[in-house]
C-alpha cells in the first residue's frame, strides 16, 4: 500500500493550500507549474512552499484528514503549520 500525504502549500498571496497526494514533491512541482498538473486555485499564486505534511496509510484516512485540516481557521491551521 503506497504511503498517501496531507499537505499545506503557502502561495504567494500568503494564503494557504490543503490537498493531499502520494508524492508532495512531484505535487509542489505540479503546483509552481513546473510539470503538467495542479490545481487551478494555485496557478494564480505561484510560487507556492510546502510548509507542512503529514503521511497516512490510505487514501481514505489521507482524505478524512484533509477534510477535518480544510475545516480549520486560518490561525488554527497556522499554529499547525509552526509546530514543526
Amino acid at each position: 500500500m503506497k504511503n498517501w500525504y496531507v499537505y499545506i502549500l503557502r502561495c504567494a498571496d500568503d494564503t494557504l493550500y490543503t490537498g493531499v497526494t502520494t508524492d508532495t514533491e512531484r505535487r509542489v512541482r505540479e503546483h509552481n507549474g513546473e510539470i503538467k498538473g495542479g490545481a487551478r486555485y494555485t496557478q494564480a499564486r505561484r510560487p507556492v512552499t510546502l510548509v507542512w505534511c503529514e503521511p497516512h496509510d490510505g487514501r481514505s484516512q489521507a482524505c478524512r484528514r484533509e477534510a477535518e485540516l480544510k475545516r480549520l481557521t486560518r490561525a488554527e491551521k497556522l499554529r499547525l503549520v509552526n509546530k514543526k
